[in-house]
């Protein structure tokens, strides 16, 4: 169908579209929508798509012919080639039902192993398996951070700890961060004991699709048994810094609402864009 922008905008309360993720408020636009419905199914990535270093082959693509809308809401189906469909609801929470009803209809149209809603709420309280959306600009001063590195300028006797570290955090993806540890990067890293007990990483940075630099987002955990000690506040700052230094005006984070990460960049003032909600369907 033939998507109206003057339809979808005023429902869309966070910076967020289908395929590309959450977005600086002023990248957001019907050219950009447009771009995305036009690289559709061809497995190509716009240039200034973020997960384009990670592959060369776009996984997830909007399902344009399966497109909802009306004035009050706007639903967006993708589908990935590992078969996750998502229906994407721009509009009230009350339309979360149709949402499922779309999905589960083309579930039963396509290879599907996994189904589910994604919903968006600039609400102040968040909602079950919500991510918060935050904006970080670098349009100050960072301050360099004493004690945190980059992996690479460490002894070789720490570098060895890397993968350990990473197997021990191999549900925040480290395992899958060592094993592109030498085409990435910099990951910088927090040393106890002679040995990694935090990382955040990769660091780089890539255009936006109005041209800003932006630094990416990265992998970012503390050993459980290092935690409260105040190095992921250091991590963290540290990574802003070269952010910073490096040329990039911002960075879009996305935490788990009420967590360890949501609660240290809540307390670094970053602005609140809002939440992505998912329920599985």
């Amino acid at each position: 169908m033939d998507l109206r922008w003057d339809l979808l905008r005023p429902v869309m309360c966070v910076p967020h579209l289908p395929t590309l993720g959450p977005l600086h408020p002023e990248a957001v636009s019907a050219a950009l929508l447009a771009q995305v419905f036009a690289v559709a199914g061809t497995g190509e990535f716009l240039p200034h798509d973020k997960d384009r270093r990670w592959s060369n082959h776009k996984d997830e693509h909007v399902l344009v012919d399966a497109i909802v809308q009306d004035q009050a809401r706007t639903l967006i189906p993708t589908i990935t080639g590992r078969g996750v469909l998502s229906a994407h609801l721009y509009g009230a929470r009350e339309h979360v039902r149709e949402a499922e009803e779309l999905a589960a209809k083309l579930t039963a149209e396509h290879d599907v192993s996994k189904t589910r809603v994604v919903w968006f709420q600039d609400a102040a309280d968040p909602v079950a398996a919500s991510t918060r959306v935050q904006l970080r600009t670098f349009d100050q001063e960072v301050p360099a951070v004493e004690g945190i590195e980059a992996l690479s300028q460490q002894p070789e006797a720490i570098r060895t700890t890397f993968p350990e570290f990473a197997e021990k955090l191999a549900s925040e993806g480290f395992v899958f961060l060592h094993s592109r540890i030498d085409s990435v990067g910099p990951v910088l890293v927090a040393v106890q004991d002679e040995r990694v007990v935090g990382a955040i990483g990769p660091m780089e940075t890539m255009a936006d699709p109005v041209g800003k630099r932006r630094l990416l987002p990265q992998y970012f955990g503390v050993l459980p048994e290092y935690r409260g000690l105040g190095l992921g506040r250091l991590l963290w700052r540290s990574a802003m810094h070269w952010g910073k230094v490096n040329g990039a005006g911002y960075q879009l984070l996305q935490t788990a609402a009420g967590g360890a990460s949501d609660r240290l960049c809540q307390s670094e003032g970053l602005a609140d864009l809002g939440f992505v909600c998912t329920a599985t369907v």
